[in-house]
């Protein structure tokens, strides 16, 4: 008996952030496109996309210290952070222009503004932020950044974390009022809606191959997980964001571009505060230093959430390990991902990675108390008994071929096949911040021609498209002002701040 097989134009695999973005911007490009997403679970966002699976930040480089390190002479190097905070301003607005034509509603559900902090101590982190202030302030991007080395100021701005401080250790702050608080979650499943209208979402259906035809169309073969019914779609284009599943369909696939690629697997733990006053004393995104050897992924930070209109408040990351690709996966995902094209690139990774590999045994072998002794570096009087500790999302860090060995990458990468009729990202942070350009990026490889044609709308969606904001203090302002009143943030940063904390059990 043959299987069922329909036809679509567009085959998205995975339900995060990624794939709704890139089919709510095909559905503006290209209304007449058929469009079919296929999710293994029974939900969306139930991965990396979920809000409890990650810090929400919405980076843009305002606080993150990784993305504006300590050059060799002792300068600090901006170009990252310049780049990033681009990037998220394409997603802003993307973001804005769906919420002015119905696209999203409601921003507070997904969007609120919470200031963005960096933080050091010691002289040598004092001085290391008063240069990165210097360096940032007179960019366009980061006008209005401040820079505090009072103690008193220190003390007004944050109290939960100055409160039991010495400070005869000296500190420091890069101050950027209006960052953001993003729910991925939210945004994802009011993406998913305006895909839906046009389109058809099967939650419960794995997909277990990728064949290619003749004429360059896939056939992406599916079971659903409920019934064990097995069936297949015949697409002309097919994206893969499955997140740390993304790797094994690649390499399925059988696509040049992904052999050599390998992933990493690093799980993320959090403390979540369940004490409503230690919740209440906070209202920051606050990043500090990764320790001396440690990889990005390990910034410490605490993290103000506002999740369903309620604020809660989260301290992490403490890294954990597990050979699952998803929070879902199973442990064969590590070994079941090597494969001849990437064996020797992986197995380079160790002797290059010792830091990376000695933070992970240190983590894994840490105590609860040791890891209240981390909370307490930010908050000083922290006690065990006001946070529990929850598990975040899987990460699979990108190992990608270079020469004869690999290279581990923290960021995110496109893979796409040479006659663009398949794509997929691999990696993490900055991950969903950026999922506007990453997938601008993908339509721009894979329909070069219609990309072209697409400029008008690209445009009316995006008016920076094509343009560097920091080039153009004007364009920026106009850009800022209106995204600010469009996702609803301008003048609401203390509306938050009465609101009722999050609750303790798992969202």
């Amino acid at each position: 008996m043959s299987q069922t097989v329909i036809k679509t134009d567009v085959a998205l695999v995975g339900a995060g952030i990624m794939s709704a973005t890139l089919g709510a911007l095909l559905r503006q490009l290209e209304p007449t496109w058929s469009i079919s997403l296929f999710e293994r679970l029974d939900a969306a966002a139930a991965e990396s996309s979920d809000p409890w699976n990650n810090a929400g930040t919405g980076h843009s480089a305002l606080c993150e210290l990784n993305y504006t390190p300590k050059t060799a002479d002792g300068d600090v190097d901006i170009d990252k952070a310049l780049n990033i905070n681009e990037q998220f301003q394409v997603s802003r607005q993307f973001w804005s222009y769906a919420v002015d034509n119905g696209i999203l509603t409601s921003p507070d559900e997904f969007i609120n503004p919470i200031p963005h902090v960096s933080f050091t101590h010691g002289q040598a982190g004092v001085d290391y932020l008063r240069k990165r202030h210097e360096r940032l302030s007179s960019q366009v991007l980061f006008e209005g950044m401040e820079f505090i080395d009072d103690p008193s100021e220190f003390t007004k701005r944050l109290p939960l974390m100055s409160t039991g401080r010495d400070f005869s250790d000296p500190v420091a702050l890069n101050w950027f009022t209006d960052g953001t608080d993003v729910d991925f979650g939210a945004l994802t499943q009011q993406l998913l809606n305006f895909v839906s209208q046009g389109g058809d979402i099967h939650f419960g259906h794995a997909v277990t191959n990728l064949d290619k035809q003749s004429d360059g169309s896939w056939i992406v073969k599916l079971k659903n997980r409920r019934t064990g019914e097995k069936w297949s779609v015949h697409a002309k284009f097919v994206f893969v964001g499955a997140g740390g599943g993304a790797l094994h369909l690649l390499q399925k696939s059988g696509i040049a571009e992904a052999k050599g690629f390998g992933g990493f697997p690093v799980s993320g733990e959090f403390f979540r505060c369940t004490n409503p006053d230690l919740i209440d004393q906070h209202q920051a995104k606050v990043y500090g230093q990764a320790a001396v050897g440690a990889p990005p992924m390990s910034v410490p930070h605490l993290d103000t959430r506002v999740i369903n209109h309620k604020k809660g408040l989260l301290f992490g990351p403490y890294a954990g390990w597990s050979p699952k690709f998803l929070k879902s996966g199973k442990i064969t995902d590590l070994p079941a991902s090597v494969k001849p094209g990437n064996l020797i690139p992986m197995m380079s990774i160790a002797p290059k990675e010792f830091g990376l590999l000695k933070y992970l045994i240190s983590e894994l072998a840490a105590s609860p108390a040791d890891r209240v002794k981390t909370l307490q570096e930010f908050v000083p009087r922290a006690l065990g008994s006001d946070w529990e500790l929850i598990t975040a999302g899987q990460r699979v860090q990108v190992i990608r071929k270079t020469g004869r060995g690999g290279s581990l990458e923290f960021g995110t990468a496109v893979v796409a096949a040479a006659d663009g009729t398949i794509a997929g990202l691999l990696g993490a942070s900055p991950g969903a911040s950026t999922a506007v350009p990453a997938m601008l990026s993908v339509l721009e490889q894979c329909f070069p021609t219609e990309y072209r044609s697409w400029t008008p709308k690209l445009t009316e969606m995006i008016p920076s498209f094509g343009r560097k904001l920091s080039d153009n203090r004007d364009l920026f302002r106009q850009v800022w002002d209106w995204t600010s009143a469009s996702l609803e943030l301008s003048g609401k940063a203390s509306l938050i701040s009465g609101d009722e904390p999050v609750a303790t059990t798992a969202g």
